[in-house]
């Protein structure tokens, strides 16, 4: 009996050979490897140089599920944009210090795999890798709280002074943890981009606030935890309530933006270019606008599937950003349509950004399969209608109406053409 569409999809996937791994570069795909290899090791030798105790597994049983009801809360947006928000580490921390190493790098195990299932099916060998690298972190972390002699640690926080230093102690753990994870993953980022500047990465405002806030609330969790495990109960919502507040701004941005092409969705444009047509008004400063449209986008879709169609969404978006000046701005105004406002642009200087950006799509190949330059390419081109201020009016549906007349006008006439309503002599092809 021949196997369903669902049961071929399932064994595809299950094909090593088809893996997303295999797509990475060189030295990457073996690092990518390589901590996940290690922490299978380090774990298995640590299992075999426990000694297990009954106590500790109801210890560990409330502290994972502590962990897995705060990852079953976390919203998908916490994994939408650049910086992750779901506080994982907080948990693993004082599973390291309460408990011997082996457990704190199982862990992460668990909690990953929920994440997976529950909240974001990201791509799996990068979920594999954060697991395997807060593992390896963790581990490290536990096995140097032991090392510090017991007037300083010990296996529980005591009074006075010992608290003092036994919070000390656990801080020191958390760096060691929270920065070694954190190095790790940033290795990989860096491997797979060497173009990212770190600094930019690391000390923006948002990634500084989120790495102390985790810190925090792992240290002050620990704490709280080894006074009375059971007390980890209360510690789910306090986890809830900041992680909330430090997505704040991230939900606000996201609100703001096209999820596909990370330009700004239309009703934000619209909003800025409004404001931006007023002071142009009010200082008699030359403005235009542009609306862009893919040809044929429909036919990319039926031909390649949806998934290719979103890569060609992205790679106009490419172009976009890498042709018009830093202070245009541009904006996802439909499917396949986009809008650009270009500030201290005239007729003519419109029309030449626009000319660049129809002549620099016109000449991309976009591979159809990832990795795969030499497989089945796609080429495509678009149609621009331009609009000036004045020339079309003073107010923004005036010139977003006659840009979409020249649109039109364009894609009439043959597509893969810019066209300016009030110079019907300007289209070019």
């Amino acid at each position: 009996m021949e196997a369903s569409s669902v049961t071929r999809r399932s064994l595809a996937r299950a094909d090593p050979r088809r893996w997303a791994w295999w797509q990475l570069r060189g030295f990457l795909r073996w690092y990518v490897a390589a901590v996940p290899v290690a922490a299978f090791a380090v774990t298995s030798y640590a299992a075999s140089q426990t000694t297990w105790h009954a106590a500790d597994l109801p210890k560990f049983g409330l502290l994972l599920a502590c962990g897995l009801a705060s990852v079953a809360a976390t919203p998908r947006s916490a994994y939408q944009g650049g910086l992750t928000m779901d506080f994982i580490p907080v948990w693993v921390l004082p599973v390291a210090i309460l408990l011997p190493p082996v457990y704190a790098m199982v862990t992460p195990v668990p909690l990953y795999v929920l994440t997976q299932l529950r909240v974001h099916r990201g791509v799996v060998y990068r979920k594999v890798f954060t697991a395997a690298a807060m593992s390896l972190a963790y581990g490290a972390a536990s096995v140097m709280f032991r090392a510090f002699p017991a007037s300083v640690a010990g296996h529980s926080i005591g009074t006075g002074m010992h608290a003092l230093t036994w919070t000390l102690a656990v801080a020191a753990c958390e760096i060691v943890g929270g920065r070694g994870h954190h190095f790790l993953i940033v290795a990989a980022i860096k491997l797979s981009d060497p173009s990212i500047r770190l600094a930019d990465l690391e000390l923006n405002r948002e990634a500084l606030l989120a790495g102390f806030a985790e810190f925090d609330l792992g240290v002050l969790i620990t704490v709280v935890v080894a006074i009375n495990v059971v007390l980890a109960v209360f510690a789910v919502p306090t986890v809830l309530l900041a992680r909330r507040f430090m997505m704040h701004p991230q939900l606000v941005a996201q609100s703001r933006i096209d999820t596909k092409t990370g330009l700004l969705n239309a009703s934000t444009w619209e909003a800025e270019a409004a404001i931006e047509v007023t002071r142009a008004v009010r200082t008699s400063s030359p403005l235009a606008l542009a609306l862009v449209d893919i040809d044929h986008f429909k036919l990319v879709n039926d031909t390649h599937g949806h998934l290719v169609g979103d890569k060609v969404l992205r790679a106009v978006t490419g172009a976009l950003r890498s042709q018009l000046r830093a202070y245009d701005v541009a904006g996802r105004f439909g499917g396949e349509e986009f809008a650009i406002l270009l500030p201290h642009a005239r007729e003519g200087d419109a029309m030449i950004v626009a000319e660049r950006l129809r002549k620099h799509v016109a000449g991309m190949s976009i591979p159809v399969e990832d990795g795969n330059e030499s497989g089945p390419q796609v080429t495509l081109t678009i149609s621009i209608g331009v609009a000036a201020l004045d020339g079309a009016g003073r107010e923004l549906t005036d010139m977003l109406a006659a840009a979409d007349a020249a649109l039109y006008y364009a894609k009439e006439s043959g597509r893969n053409r810019t066209h300016m309503i009030s110079t019907p002599a300007r289209a070019s092809s």
